[in-house]
């Protein structure tokens, strides 16, 4: 059964991404998981075309919490070079402005260069802006912003603690929350993903692992959030 007609008039500005199930694509076929991750980096590139042309102006992807940063070292590096082609390729096409959100500090040095880099060469492009959420934990990003407030409510007089000023010290800090939060693979939880950010977000859900999410899918998701009323409360 094809989606009721959606409003586009409410269209979402900001979409996030889990991009989950690549590991499981790659069992599935009967490939390796590096294969699997390439896969799913490749998608992503396919899918800031589709959201571009859909008119989303913000697009985040999860592409490697704190957790992940314990798997197996082999597995890992593999991902971690794979995040780290992905950004160039993106920031070399001299289109989309990108933004890092994580903490680089726990990242191989080459690839928390590449995200500064990137991050520095595209912040002037005309393009849609993507966030790549890697080494992010949506705690850590709390826990953080509530250190940066506690310590200007100490160094600055009359300084006044409030959701406005507390979203300023995220790491988000300047971007619009998302609309919208997509997750793939049948997963059903934000997993520590934006938690203040997608307070207010809506959430949808698909069966289908990342590398192999279509255009068609990204439409279902899109008329599912254009049909919905978000009252917010009211």
């Amino acid at each position: 059964m094809s989606a009721p007609p959606c409003d586009r008039s409410n269209w979402p500005r900001h979409v996030a991404f889990i991009v989950d199930g690549n590991r499981r694509w790659a069992q599935a076929h009967g490939h390796s998981v590096e294969k699997g991750h390439k896969e799913g980096a490749d998608n992503v590139r396919r899918a800031v075309h589709w959201c571009e042309a859909m008119g989303i102006e913000t697009t985040t992807w999860w592409l490697l919490s704190t957790d992940n940063l314990n798997r197996a070292s082999a597995e890992l590096h593999k991902l971690l070079d794979i995040i780290s082609e992905l950004t160039v390729r993106l920031a070399e096409a001299g289109h989309w402005r990108m933004r890092h959100l994580g903490d680089p500090r726990l990242l191989p040095k080459s690839l928390a260069t590449a995200l500064c880099e990137a991050e520095t060469a595209t912040c002037r492009n005309q393009g849609p802006q993507i966030n790549f959420a890697v080494g992010y934990s949506g705690r850590q990003d709390i826990l953080a912003a509530a250190r940066r407030v506690a310590h200007q409510a100490v160094e600055s007089a009359g300084f006044s603690v409030s959701e406005t000023t507390f979203a300023q010290a995220l790491s988000t800090c300047g971007l619009p929350d998302p609309d919208l939060v997509i997750r793939t693979s049948g997963e059903q939880r934000l997993s520590g993903f934006m938690l203040w950010q997608a307070a207010l977000s809506e959430l949808y859900f698909c069966p289908v692992l990342w590398p192999d999410f279509t255009q068609s899918d990204l439409h279902s998701a899109l008329a599912f959030y254009g049909n919905r009323q978000r009252r917010f409360g009211k």
